[in-house]
């Protein structure tokens, strides 16, 4: 093989819909004109960490050159490129593959001399960073016949996303411990609804967005910055730095927007002509930041406010309790991209973004990932109204729970042939498909309905309760459904099941009933109280 192969600033590897393989710069400025309509090579979990590094590293080379413009053509962002790694005027750092270890490569650092890169890399689904050890649902080393930009996606996901995977294998500094991950919220232009469902993004539009916001507020997120990095000159791509065993990069080195590289990993020309590779181990981190727990400044990150530490969501989901959390409670400080930007109109809406691969102890929980319109009214209110929001969420939350208590008494008490002295903590397993259903149901309207209670409030009273009752009457009517769903599936001897299922009705009902009654127009207090007795006796 020549000394250098597959170089990205001038050899077009990376597939775009619908212009077809493209060049990095070109790809930069085809998202710049957004003319890209989706990236086929990428796993559903790359998405946001294939997003995030585009970012940044537009961010960063538009920065370093002084210039605030985003270039719609692919000479000028060749040049923004080069002039990152002038250092390199062969473009070592932008080749997949460079014979000489000790020079970077694409997200390759350099390595050191008495370091052995032992371990093979067959196949690009092995670099990347799903842990796929039993083999059941996501089979391993299976991309034997791949492309370049296989290559390049791996290593992206890899190197800015991967935890800690054993001994020597260290993961990123964004993210809070080893088995955590990095998660990304973020607001972005919200694309054209579509018969099934909202799409995401579109990948030019939001990638205009978030550079723009970016260099927008740099200079006033360096000043709040309680840490020490670079106003200039600081270390963007961090695997142009050589990388002596044991040594690692400080804070002070380093841009605030920097790329990372986590393993040392290098890609080379198999026998038979096909790209494999290998990847060793290294004492310590990259960066000397564990002791921060991930709050580095990452503009996709939320941060606990008292903790001072990444969020990290385990095997939980962006439900609507997490959103609730992250978004409105006031206790995590919402990350740069995930405020509205000045240049955006106060009418825009946009949507939410969430995303994470939820990681264990030396496993995945699944990618997570979640999108959520925001109102033009919604996202101008998330500052100065954010307490307001988060109450009102609560009180959602609250009608969920009282619907969801009386899901599952009801239907335990069916499981205890309808004798209440019948009802065992054992038998509550049986009410959980059931009530997760209704959670489901519940997540699904939940912002929408909260959305419209806010804006409702500057309507009047009558208009709140209106709100108010409409989303109580949808879980009830969702609750009700569930319940005529699951009571046939309840434990119960044929003798007892008549009694057991009228009872588990009626429990339902006067449980409903008594906390809404509005739900009853046609019911009199006569009715309920008469219903309470017939339950006690």
């Amino acid at each position: 093989m020549t000394d250098l192969q597959y170089n990205l600033l001038n050899e077009p590897h990376i597939r775009v819909v619908p212009l077809g393989a493209m060049t990095l710069p070109g790809l930069l400025a085809a998202l710049a004109r957004d003319e890209v309509e989706g990236f086929p090579a990428l796993r559903p979990h790359q998405v946001p960490f294939w997003h995030m590094f585009l970012v940044q590293l537009a961010a960063l080379a538009l920065h370093g050159a002084g210039e605030t413009e985003i270039p719609t053509d692919e000479p000028n962002w060749t040049r923004l490129l080069r002039r990152l790694t002038r250092d390199f005027p062969d473009d070592e750092p932008w080749c997949l593959l460079v014979k000489d270890s000790t020079k970077p490569a694409f997200m390759q650092p350099p390595v050191p001399v008495g370091v052995e890169l032992g371990n093979v890399i067959p196949s690009p689904d092995a670099l990347d960073l799903l842990i796929t050890a039993k083999n059941h649902d996501l089979k391993q080393s299976i991309a034997r016949e791949s492309a370049v930009e296989d290559w390049v996606c791996a290593l992206v996901s890899l190197q800015t996303g991967e935890g800690y995977g054993g001994k020597g294998n260290q993961g990123i500094a964004r993210m809070n411990g080893g088995s955590s991950s990095r998660p990304m919220l973020t607001l972005a232009p919200l694309p054209v609804p579509m018969d099934g469902g909202l799409p995401p993004p579109r990948a030019g539009a939001w990638f205009r967005r978030d550079v723009r916001a970016l260099l927008a507020k740099r200079d006033d997120i360096l000043e709040q910055s309680p840490l020490d990095y670079r106003m200039d000159h600081g270390l963007g791509l961090i695997w142009l730095a050589p990388w002596p065993e044991g040594k690692q990069l400080q804070i002070n080195e380093l841009d605030i927007w920097f790329i990372e590289v986590c393993r040392r990993v290098r890609l080379i020309m198999a026998d038979d002509g096909r790209i494999t590779g290998r990847k060793g181990t290294s004492k310590e981190t990259r960066i000397l930041a564990k002791h921060l727990k991930g709050a580095l400044g990452d503009p996709y990150a939320p941060v606990h406010k008292t903790e001072n530490k990444n969020f990290t969501l385990s095997g939980g989901d962006f439900d609507y309790r997490t959103v609730t959390e992250l978004f409105l409670s006031g206790d995590w400080v919402r990350p740069l991209l995930a405020e509205p930007a000045s240049f955006e109109s106060n009418g825009a809406t946009l949507v939410l973004v969430a995303s994470a691969l939820a990681r264990g102890n030396s496993k995945t929980e699944g990618f997570k990932s979640r999108m959520i319109p925001v109102g033009g009214k919604i996202s101008r209110a998330l500052g100065p109204k954010r307490a307001e929001l988060h109450q009102l969420a609560q009180e959602q939350m609250k009608t969920i729970a009282a619907f969801d208590k009386a899901l599952r008494d009801a239907l335990v008490l069916a499981a205890a042939k309808g004798e209440r002295d019948r009802i065992k903590q054992a038998l509550y397993t049986f009410t959980n498909t059931a009530r997760a259903h209704l959670d489901r149901y519940a997540d699904t309207i939940f912002f929408e309905r909260l959305w419209a209670r806010f804006e409702a409030q500057e309507m009047g009273s009558e208009a709140l309760r209106a709100e108010e009752m409409e989303f109580t009457r949808l879980l009830w009517d969702c609750t009700r459904t569930i319940f005529d769903e699951a009571l046939p599936s309840m434990p119960c001897a044929g003798l007892f099941r008549h009694r057991a299922e009228a009872r588990a009705r009626q429990k339902l009902n006067v449980v409903v009933r008594n906390a809404y009654p509005e739900l009853f127009p046609h019911a009199t207090p006569l009715d309920t109280d008469e219903e309470n007795a017939n339950h006690a006796s």
